[in-house]
């Protein structure tokens, strides 16, 4: 059982014009088996959500708890985040020269678990993941992020969460920059996660056709830092056909 739950967040950032107000109260709960997408325009708060929960340090809590399993996330640092069992993959993975797809997954994994993993066991199971994610074995050997297109970036992002197996995945617009096939790849390793015991999913996208593909038990609807509606998947559906121009301005 694992259950992320978000209570009243409230979220600033420092700008050249004082500090900003973003997530203006974001109540929301993940239980295990549920996969939550967040939908909304440009601007609207998603993004600052996922970075907050992983401990992003541009993001300034001023209220609200986030707990996992009812233990404080707020009061973790990042990696202790990562060891009870977030996940965040980013929109822009960033570049790490010089270390390798392989070291840093394997450190990755000693880490969190608290200890290495069988090497034999390790190998087969990095060139199975990588299999399943249309990479060649060679990339293993390449250095984190460096020189991959972007669908290979977010590919590997999904390599990450098949191996590191967290309790709860944050994908933050997972999907920008796939083609079509590579979408369904991304998807695929989605959907491969969300099926193990225990795993929930909050998924933060702009558009509908990654939910194609990954069914939302949930879909919420960002403007202005507020959860402005909320609904099953047909909910998704209807922001394709209308937009978000009925919520625009609202105020919750």
């Amino acid at each position: 059982m694992s259950t992320l739950e978000i209570k009243d967040l409230r979220v600033q950032v420092n700008t050249e014009d004082g500090p900003k107000e973003i997530l203006k109260g974001v109540t929301l709960t993940i239980n295990d088996g549920e996969t939550h997408a967040i939908m909304g325009p440009n601007g609207s708060g998603k993004s600052t959500l996922a970075y907050s929960i992983a401990g992003h340090p541009r993001y300034e809590i001023t209220g609200g708890t986030v707990t996992l399993d009812g233990e404080d996330v707020l009061a973790m640092t990042v990696d202790e985040r990562a060891r009870a069992g977030l996940f965040l993959a980013m929109q822009y993975p960033v570049e790490v020269p010089g270390v390798s797809v392989a070291n840093f997954l394997r450190t990755a994994k000693t880490a969190i678990d608290g200890e290495a993993p069988k090497l034999r066991t390790w190998v087969k199971d990095v060139n199975a993941v990588m299999d399943r994610m249309n990479l060649d074995a060679s990339f293993s050997q390449r250095s984190v992020n460096e020189g991959f297109s972007g669908g290979e970036k977010k590919r590997h992002e999904i390599a990450q969460l098949d191996l590191l197996d967290p309790k709860v995945a944050v994908l933050d617009e997972t999907d920008s920059g796939l083609d079509i096939d590579a979408l369904k790849v991304v998807s695929e390793g989605v959907n491969r996660f969300r099926e193990r015991e225990g795993k929930g999913v909050l998924l933060i996208t702009h558009y509908t056709r990654i939910l194609r593909y990954i069914k939302p038990d949930f879909v919420h609807v960002f403007v202005d830092g507020r959860v402005a509606d909320e609904g099953g998947a047909e909910l998704a559906d209807e922001l394709e056909a209308n937009g978000y121009e009925k919520y625009v301005g609202t105020k919750v």
